[in-house]
């Protein structure tokens, strides 16, 4: 049975790619653009460099052996100690210009030689219109530092294997990149939970272990017949008291949340799965096809046999 966040990132289809490795010479910046359902990410195999993430004047500083993860596909600007934001050219350009293949490394930069910056640069894809508030409340960047005891030495080790497999020439490197990628996506939003886990209104509800229960189990049944006073069962707290807390640390009611998943798990078994609609409501927990085909037209903006017929192509967010 998956945990709490496995399910989550597995239903949300969470995807990685490669897409390039990277031999910046000093003085070189890169202006990438934005994009949706997309999170970024650049781990700092050699040397360093500046990140300025969005229209935040303060840039992030990438060391040796760092990772960023960008989460909401923000445009961001890749750039060396010397070059400001606007001297930075845009990512197009830069790979035009330099005569990338599209697979390999990307050799950019001036005259200084020395020694360049290797970065190994990817992003992780959700399916389109996929929508979770742990995602929407992630901050504009995740800076992942200090490996030490606290990130554990598995983090560093892994991190290290992605830059000896990434664009190299053995057999299924970029694969063993790619998938290692991925899990440290998944520790990245892990750890932001437990260092948020005393906030409130954002994702401080999924470190809490009492909500957690509660989430757990409804996570492994969405289908059953979940109402505040089951939910506050399984967290061991009284109807009331569950409820304020829960709206207080993750910013939606408990039944906004249920029904904002099942519609999730609704999505996919229309479109992903090929379900009927009456085999999608059972699916997500409507016992009636008439009562889910109204809750899902007002939550997604089509009718669930619309949505069906489009493939999701038109879908609204949730």
């Amino acid at each position: 049975m998956l945990d709490l966040l496995s399910d989550i990132l597995t239903r949300l289809s969470l995807r990685g790619s490669l897409y390039f490795r990277t031999s910046f010479t000093e003085p070189w910046g890169v202006r990438v653009p934005a994009f949706r359902d997309v999170a970024r990410f650049h781990f700092a195999h050699r040397g360093e460099a500046l990140v300025r993430v969005g229209d935040r004047t303060q840039p992030v500083h990438l060391a040796q052996g760092d990772l960023i993860i960008i989460p909401h596909g923000t445009a961001h600007v890749l750039a060396c100690r010397h070059t400001g934001p606007d001297e930075a050219l845009p990512l197009d350009d830069v790979l035009s210009r330099s005569g990338f293949p599209g697979h390999g490394t990307l050799v950019w930069g001036g005259d200084e030689t020395t020694r360049d910056t290797q970065l190994i640069c990817g992003h992780f894809a959700l399916a389109e219109g996929s929508r979770h508030l742990l995602f929407d409340r992630l901050p504009p960047f995740i800076h992942l530092r200090g490996y030490g005891d606290e990130a554990g030495p598995w983090l560093e080790a892994t991190l290290k294997v992605i830059g000896a497999e990434a664009g190299g020439a053995r057999l299924g490197g970029d694969l063993i990149a790619l998938k290692l990628s991925e899990a440290i996506f998944a520790q990245a939003i892990r750890a932001h939970i437990e260092q948020t886990a005393e906030g409130s209104g954002g994702v401080a509800g999924f470190a809490d272990p009492q909500l957690a229960r509660a989430l757990t189990s409804f996570h492994r049944s969405p289908a059953g017949d979940w109402s505040v006073a089951s939910l506050a069962r399984e967290a061991g707290l009284s109807r009331t008291g569950f409820a304020e807390r829960f709206t207080q640390r993750l910013g939606v009611t408990p039944m906004s949340y249920v029904t904002s998943w099942r519609m999730q798990i609704a999505r996919e078994a229309l479109v992903t799965r090929g379900l009927s609609v009456a085999e999608a409501a059972e699916v997500s927990g409507y016992a009636s096809e008439s009562a889910f085909s109204r809750v899902f037209k007002k939550e997604i903006g089509l009718s669930p046999a619309a949505f069906r017929q489009t493939g999701g192509a038109r879908q609204t967010a949730a």
